[in-house]
């Protein structure tokens, strides 16, 4: 089958690959009908390159028809149309009982010290293939793939494998009070969303993005909007709170995977070096410039809540604890854990698209052109905030 997969710092191909078959009676197989590239693949193509090898298939976003199930999962059939969350669940473990699916026991990578296993995301997470690719399989399938009606667009169900679920859980987390205020840090997919599902809930939001495009995508739906480059966030919201801060903050960041310098500076020098000095370095103090968390802490008002979506990998700078404790802030942090929301979202999905998650994409290309996807989404280039990708 045709995959796109890492050969190594910016440089993905299509290529064949072995088609892959059940080896579990837990597993399925399924035709992928639609993927998408993630703003956390852009990890993997650049800062996190030391914890990939050459070959590994990309990809954690897809949706399709199953082929082929093992004995173990008698809720699917071929011909079942699912989309597969991001991370690998058995649905029965103490972990996923507390509603924390990405802490699985059953498929944690204790080796690396890590939680559950993730499709196409990097040794550190098992080591998984993807789903950029014309078929997948599905680990865990009597619990983790999510069935779908067969009617309707791909768009409308695709983002239950990541984007809905994990703007879901941050606003959650945000615990925005109602009527309260709440500002975005990053206007690509997930701080879009996570705007989209605060509005929709009737909070105020504010959102920042240096990039005029996605600035533009949230101020449509009703959202005031902050260029940081060239604003101060922390007044702009003050002057919206009287004086207060905002009453949560999202910060959908997370590690700077471009844009910027110093992040840029240690990501090449990692890449200069063996992958045996390189990737603890990666892991433990190379690739996190905390600008934007920063700007949370300084930006929530005393006694508010921080929620980090944004995925950060590294410990190069120190935390400002002083400021935490004495402003009472909460944090609260995590991967998705997709199937503890998506009921709640479902019906968004079902009863028209409050969301607009139809046309949520920017881009719509053919899996051949993942190449030239990555670079124009790495690069922000022609308004890139969601690539999906046809098999």
């Amino acid at each position: 089958m045709r995959a796109v997969t890492w050969q190594g710092r910016r440089d993905v191909r299509v290529e064949e690959v072995p088609d892959p078959r059940i080896e579990e009676p837990t597993d399925a197989v399924i035709r992928v009908t639609t993927t998408a590239i993630c703003g956390s693949d852009l990890h993997l193509y650049e800062p996190l390159a030391p914890l990939m090898e050459a070959g590994d298939v990309m990809g954690h976003e897809s949706i399709g028809i199953v082929e082929e199930v093992g004995d173990a999962v008698p809720s699917l059939a071929p011909g079942d149309r699912v989309v597969v969350p991001f991370q690998i669940c058995c649905g029965t473990c103490y972990m996923c009982g507390q509603g924390l699916h990405t802490q699985c026991e059953t498929t944690q990578v204790r080796e690396h010290g890590m939680g559950a296993a993730l499709y196409g995301y990097t040794k550190l997470y098992g080591h998984v293939p993807g789903g950029q690719a014309e078929y997948l399989r599905v680990q865990q399938a009597q619990y983790a793939p999510i069935k779908l009606p067969q009617e309707g667009p791909d768009e409308r169900y695709l983002y239950l494998s990541d984007v809905l679920p994990t703007a879901w859980q941050a606003v959650e987390y945000a615990a925005i009070p109602t009527g309260g205020t709440v500002l975005v840090l990053g206007l690509g997919p997930i701080g879009d969303m996570s705007a989209r599902i605060a509005l929709h809930r009737g909070h105020r939001v504010v959102g920042a993005d240096p990039v005029p495009e996605r600035r533009d995508r949230v101020a449509a739906r009703g959202a005031a909007v902050v260029d940081p480059e060239g604003d101060d966030v922390t007044a702009r919201v003050r002057e919206l709170t009287d004086g207060r801060g905002a009453d949560s903050v999202i910060d959908a960041v997370g590690m700077e995977a471009h844009g910027s310098p110093t992040a840029r500076f240690l990501q090449r020098l990692t890449g200069l070096l063996p992958d045996a000095i390189a990737e603890p370095l990666t892991q433990k103090a190379g690739i996190d410039r905390l600008a934007s968390l920063y700007t949370a802490i300084d930006a929530v008002r005393r006694g508010g809540t921080i929620s980090l979506a944004g995925v950060y990998g590294g410990a190069a700078d120190p935390l400002p604890m002083l400021t935490l404790f004495d402003k009472q802030v909460q944090l609260r942090m995590g991967q998705a854990n997709v199937r503890r929301w998506t009921d709640q979202i479902m019906p968004l999905l079902d009863d028209g698209d409050p969301l607009g998650v139809e046309t949520f994409h920017t881009h719509r290309l053919p899996l051949d052109e993942a190449p030239a996807a990555y670079d124009m989404f790495q690069r922000k280039a022609d308004g890139a905030v969601k690539v999906l990708l046809t098999p």
